[in-house]
């Protein structure tokens, strides 16, 4: 995850490749809450892993329930089933409405006949402002004491224990169902506690929204054991002597609502084959799905299979389309994005219940379009966006909104409908942690684009300037992929050496460094397999290096390993010619140097830290050698490129070095 204050994109071309979903967040709540409820032992396979699903299991355990993660993406938990919860507990439930409302559902009903249970139920100031009125009205009559402790139909809420009994009552409960689809969930996940001795009924106010939704729980349900019975969308009842069965195992299918960033993605950019996305397909019980409905009308070329969908380009440009998106709301907000690249406009209606999300989408969402340059017009439940905006560089803004920075990233495929790319900036990337926190990575594994479109930062500089962390800092804090040249030609080095090749053998040294296997994996050096970070770090791989990297034909070998690392977003990458010969064309050159007595110094203080002995003279005559065999080699010297900022950091921190070159970049980025 970009745990970062912005991401900038870079304009994209080409879309292609193989995408995982998460597991559905919708699905996942639901199933840790009835894991949680049942008896015995569940084991969830697939789960999702972000925000949301860890303020749930951590709920869970603080009520008593078993949680034990036996990977990133299954769990297993034992189930209350009958045992009584632990009687207090204030749970932090951060922005999350699929744990808030049921989990205050089941709660209240829980405490029933039990006096002196106390619960607290808060999150982020956001979900203080998203309601839940309706549902504690409907749980009163139950004799639940239930009260929002701050703003009147707002949480947080108390929760307190009663001495009346728990059972079903006589009349019906009545639920409003166009605010939010979730006051009706929590009440079907909660009603099953109440049927001991008849059948609980709920009847919807008003027009239900987000039924697709209703549909997971109803599946959901069925799945651990309660078979609910309906009138249309009208009333649901839940019948006498519903208890909840652990199934022993479920599988939790992959988002739907994250898959129609993906899907509107191949439909934009996947020309050349399929952008396949695995996790979600044909027969899937997510009504988000839908999505693919409106995708096809607006000219995606799209195959539902088993587990999949392949998606691709079919008509171009998009068609604008009027769509009521009642039953897919969230995915809707992509609709919104994929209008920009349509020639007639897009209207989307039945969204009235984005008012009341995350933030105010509607207002949200017209904001940001129109930060890019489209035209919008909006109402109590539509937008409708114009086609052809006159594309501004933009800094997007995200409100803590997980959906916001997901859909708006496809605004950097601009280039296809203008003339004039722009790049764009995502604030608060780390928002998306809510529902996919690998969200970005995923986005731009799959992102083409030119090469020259791709921002680089070279950091040249003699052995031992520190040139390797500044670059890797630099590349953190700005989410930019980081090449260490210096690893490459030690990697051939190492090899080297323990192939026996000697470091004057040019051809030899060539053959070796083209069939070698070498890649990264989170930063680190793997070669042929195997990590070799700390083999590297050895003196005599150093030395080694240096002799390796004046040869011509092994520098050639390496280069284009070194191009291909050119990558979206961007890149920081470090070295001895990276901005005279790598990159010649990159934005902005740092040249890094210091006194060879303080790079001694340096080096001395490091291998000695590490427990690896060594002498400061030796050292020193050592960087004066290699200087000196750096400059005078014939191919690629060590010299700063012309266009070069000199930055001596003998008397600078690690951190003074990385704030100097980040100023540099933001006076060079058109975003600032």
């Amino acid at each position: 995850m970009h745990d970062i204050p912005f991401l900038d994109l870079p304009p994209l071309l080409q879309a292609a490749g193989r995408v995982r979903l998460p597991g559905s967040k919708s699905i996942s709540n639901r199933a840790l809450l009835l894991a949680g409820l049942s008896e015995g032992r569940t084991r969830l396979l697939d789960l999702l892993d972000s925000d949301d699903t860890r303020v749930m299991i951590d709920a869970l355990q603080q009520l008593g329930c078993v949680v034990e993660r036996i990977g990133p993406t299954t769990v297993e938990v034992v189930g209350l089933g009958d045992q009584p919860a632990r009687p207090t507990a204030d749970l932090f439930l951060g922005n999350a409405g699929t744990a808030m409302r049921p989990l205050a559902a089941a709660l209240a009903v829980r405490s029933l006949g039990v006096p002196g249970a106390e619960y607290t139920l808060r999150g982020v100031p956001r979900m203080h402002e998203r309601p839940i009125g309706d549902l504690v009205e409907a749980l009163l009559p139950l004799g639940c004491s239930v009260a929002c402790t701050g703003q009147g139909g707002y949480p947080p809420l108390a929760i307190r224990g009663t001495a009346g009994p728990r059972r079903a009552p006589e009349a019906p409960l009545r639920v409003r169902g166009d605010v939010s689809s979730q006051f009706l969930t929590a009440l079907l996940l909660a009603l099953p506690l109440l049927t001991e001795d008849g059948p609980a009924r709920v009847e919807v106010q008003g027009e239900l929204i987000s039924r697709p939704y209703v549909e997971i729980t109803l599946a959901l349900l069925e799945r651990f054991g309660v078979a609910v019975q309906r009138d249309g969308w009208r009333a649901f009842t839940v019948p006498q002597g519903s208890r909840y069965r652990s199934p022993g195992e479920f599988r939790v299918e992959g988002d739907a609502s994250s898959a129609s960033y993906f899907i509107a993605l191949g439909a934009m950019a996947a020309t050349t084959e399929a952008l396949v996305i695995e996790g979600v397909g044909e027969g899937s019980i997510q009504g988000d799905l839908r999505f693919v409905d409106a995708a096809r009308a607006m000219g995606a070329d799209l195959k539902l299979l088993p587990g999949r969908i392949e998606a691709r380009r079919g008509r171009w440009p998009l068609a604008g389309i009027e769509h009521d998106c009642i039953d897919i709301p969230d995915a809707a907000m992509t609709l919104a994005v994929m209008a920009l690249y349509a020639d007639t406009p897009t209207t989307l209606t039945g969204i009235a219940s984005w008012r009341v999300k995350e933030t105010d989408r509607i207002a949200a969402m017209a904001a940001e379009l129109e930060r890019l340059g489209a035209r919008v017009q909006t109402g109590p439940d539509r937008i409708r966006i114009e086609p052809h905006p006159a594309w501004r560089a933009a800094a997007i803004r995200t409100y803590d909104d997980h959906r916001i920075a997901m859909c708006f990233s496809l605004a950097a495929y601009n280039p296809l409908v203008t003339a004039q790319p722009v790049p764009v900036r995502i604030l608060d990337p780390r928002c998306v942690g809510k529902t996919f926190p690998d969200y970005f990575e995923a986005f731009l594994g799959c992102a083409g684009t030119r090469a020259d479109w791709v921002p680089v930062i070279t950091v040249d500089g003699p052995s031992a300037s520190g040139k390797g962390t500044l670059a890797a800092a630099v590349a953190a804090r700005l989410g930019f992929h980081h090449l260490d040249s210096g690893a490459l030609y030690r990697c051939v080095a190492l090899a080297s050496l323990r192939s026996g090749v000697a470091a004057d053998d040019e051809a030899a040294l060539s053959r070796l460094a083209q069939g070698l296997d070498i890649r990264f994996s989170q930063g680190e050096p793997v070669l042929d397999g195997q990590p070799v970070a700390e083999a590297l770090r050895a003196e005599t791989v150093g030395v080694r290096a240096s002799q390796v990297s004046a040869w011509p034909e092994v520098r050639r070998v390496l280069l284009q390993r070194q191009l291909d690392s050119r990558r979206p977003p961007g890149l920081v990458c470090d070295g001895r010619d990276m901005g005279t010969v790598v990159f010649p064309d990159a934005g902005l050159k740092i040249f890094l140097t210091a006194s060879v007595a303080t790079r001694a110094e340096r080096r001395h203080k490091q291998l000695i830290s590490n427990g690896i002995p060594a002498k400061l003279d030796a050292l020193l005559a050592d960087l004066q050698a290699r200087d000196d065999r750096d400059r005078s080699r014939s191919a690629s010297p060590l010299e700063a490129a012309e266009d070069a900022l000199l930055l001596d950091n003998s008397t600078l921190s690690i951190e003074e070095s990385i704030q100097r070159v980040l100023s540099w970049w933001h006076e060079r980025n058109p975003l600032g």
